[in-house]
């Protein structure tokens, strides 16, 4: 059996070496295997540590993107370029332990399709992330049809039909923590408390999880386009009653005094929820305008020689070689 391990890398120079020894580690043994390490257009020296550790082992490949595209386009970048029976996603800041890859491993071996791990509270991590984390899953649940359990993530095992199913998807947006979840097949949960980060800083800003927050909700529901819909309804309604009540002030009685607040919250409040609707519908018109250009989700700039392109796919470059001067 072949293991693909997928480990995306956004300027983690220093965590590369240790994170490859530590998974060959884990996966000793009667397994062949490949790292791919894909570099989501790094600034730093990880594209040069990367072509180091490919020099000094075959069994470590990496797929270099043209720019930065995100997270999930780099994990699925990697699934693309993956050929093994199964494919395991972690990062590469050692958060994701590869002491774990024996038991993914095993319950794929037992029969599961997907082994998904679930984070549980660490007292180490910082009080914004895991606020963050916690309301990003109560809203994806409150305005998701797909159920997701806190402290899911991309550290996963899926079988190679899952992967092929993946790599099949027209998708140019792909939120792929929701779509293996959607993909349903058998599946099994790992709890693990992460560890701590092995050198470096988080990449991953509060600005970024709030677009990947938007991106899950608006990937798997169309319920905030109900909310608008009620809320419109609810609004209509109450400025019908509230025009009844200022015809009755004026009709019967002698109360009536123009005033400006009144006109003025009606105001606020109306173009308020009118705002908040356009924003909604604007959120879905530009997935739809996004995924009717059709635009490939990554571009790859290199790879190394001993990696076969997906099918399908135009053959990145490869590293000038001293061979290649007879061509």
């Amino acid at each position: 059996m072949k293991i693909s391990v997928v480990i995306p890398a956004y300027n983690e120079e220093e965590n590369l070496p240790e994170v490859a020894a530590r998974v060959k580690e884990h996966l000793a043994g009667r397994y062949e295997r490949e790292l791919i390490f894909v570099d989501d257009g790094s600034r730093d020296g990880t594209q040069r540590v990367l072509r180091e550790l490919r020099a000094q082992d075959p069994e470590i490949h990496y797929v270099l993107l043209s720019r930065n595209f995100g997270h999930q386009s780099a994990l699925r970048a990697g699934i693309d370029y993956a050929t093994g029976d199964c494919v395991i996603s972690l990062d590469a800041d050692l958060q994701h332990p590869p002491r774990l890859l024996p038991e993914l491993l095993g319950h794929w071996l037992d029969g599961y399709d997907i082994v998904y791990t679930q984070r549980q509270d660490d007292e180490r991590l910082p009080w914004l992330k895991r606020q963050t984390s916690s309301a990003f899953y109560r809203v994806m649940n409150g305005l998701s049809s797909v159920d997701f359990e806190p402290g899911t993530a991309d550290y996963r095992l899926i079988d190679r039909r899952v992967a092929d199913v993946v790599r099949s998807s027209p998708d140019v947006d792909l939120f792929l923590r929701g779509f293996v979840h959607w993909a349903g097949f058998r599946q099994k949960r790992v709890a693990y408390t992460p560890d701590a980060r092995f050198r470096g800083t988080t990449k991953y800003t509060v600005r970024k999880m709030v677009k990947l927050a938007l991106n899950g909700i608006t990937s798997f529901s169309v319920r905030p386009l109900h909310f608008a819909t009620l809320a419109g309804v609810g609004v209509s309604g109450l400025a019908f009653l509230y025009a009844l009540y200022a015809l009755f002030i004026l009709i019967f009685t002698d109360d009536a005094v123009p005033g400006w607040a009144s006109v003025l919250i009606s105001v606020l409040f109306i173009g308020g929820i009118q705002l908040l609707v356009l924003g909604i519908m604007g959120e879905y018109l530009g997935k739809l305008f996004i995924q009717a250009k059709q635009r490939p989700p990554y571009l790859v700039s290199e790879t190394d020689s001993g990696l076969p392109a997906p099918a399908g796919a135009p053959r990145p470059r490869t590293p000038f070689s001293p061979s290649d001067a007879s061509l």
